[in-house]
């Protein structure tokens, strides 16, 4: 068994399995919606990417 990859049984709850699946499976919303907010994070013309960071708009760098 490979290390690092996937969750197992036996330290998460079938709750969590169930989320960690839904988040790696291309017919899930979820995995979708983890792509797009991912997408937004990396675009400096989308508002996320400023709020994702600790950059403040009002600073000159003064």
């Amino acid at each position: 068994m490979s290390k690092g990859h996937g969750v197992s049984s036996y330290t998460h709850t079938q709750q969590q399995l169930d989320d960690y699946a839904n988040q790696h499976n291309p017919n899930n919303h979820a995995y979708w919606d983890n792509l797009d907010n991912h997408a937004k994070q990396c675009n400096p013309n989308n508002d996320a990417y400023w709020s994702s960071r600790d950059c403040n708009d009002e600073e000159d760098g003064d």
